[in-house]
């Protein structure tokens, strides 16, 4: 059985849909990570998902950059590089399918969806655009380090 958790930003903590507490101490969530510390643009227009994931991604030792909208983070895709976009399908400005496509025509990246649409299309529309992985919310937790592991190999 697959655990999904709710991240909480205000809590700092990850919450089992069982019920189950998980608290995200900086030491315990960095040695629960055995992979080399990534550069991640993550695109997210849900204020506490962003601000939850950024702080996770920050706590496993990433370095992370923000984006509310598609616009912003093709900004942000022009004045940096990135190992890895960790991005939503929809944006209020904008779709994550033309953030990756334009972000994979720049430079070689990593794509991770991290959507609510996860019917077989929507997979394989992401597929098409550019994605390399696809996870649909809630995040599995454990699934998103795993994704972050192969990246980083």
């Amino acid at each position: 059985m697959l655990a999904k958790f709710h991240l909480d930003a205000a809590e700092n903590q990850a919450i089992g849909f069982a019920g189950n507490l998980w608290s995200m101490s900086e030491e315990r969530t960095k040695a629960s990570y055995s992979g080399k510390s990534l550069r991640i643009l993550v695109v997210e227009d849900h204020n506490d998902t962003l601000e939850a994931l950024s702080r996770l991604l920050r706590h496993f030792g990433h370095e992370i950059s923000v984006a509310d909208g598609a616009q912003k983070a093709l900004s942000i895709i022009d004045s940096k590089e990135f190992d890895a976009v960790s991005c939503d399908i929809a944006l209020p400005d904008g779709n994550g399918y033309d953030v990756i496509t334009e972000a994979k025509r720049k430079r070689p990246v990593k794509a991770v969806a991290l959507t609510g649409f996860g019917g077989t299309e929507d997979i394989e529309r992401g597929k098409q655009a550019g994605f390399d992985f696809h996870l649909t919310k809630p995040v599995d937790f454990h699934e998103l380090r795993a994704v972050l592991g192969q990246i980083a190999a």
